[in-house]
């Protein structure tokens, strides 16, 4: 049987960490940003995990 290909559309939005954790990007954080407070955006900065029912999805599109 031949190799799983990634799907590279879950490659450009996960990233797998040191300890196998997959991260990801918070949404509303690409326009319309004049409205929304400092502290809003610098928390829509950083990355989020993803919930747990998702993990074993996203492994398999990623081919982990």
């Amino acid at each position: 049987m031949p190799k799983m290909k990634t799907d590279r559309g879950a490659a450009k939005r996960f990233k797998v960490t040191g300890s196998g954790k997959i991260v990801r990007r918070r949404a509303f954080r690409s326009h319309l940003l004049e409205k929304k407070s400092s502290r809003r955006k610098r928390r829509l900065g950083r990355e989020a995990g993803i919930s747990a029912p998702d993990v074993r999805e996203v492994k398999r599109l990623l081919g982990i």
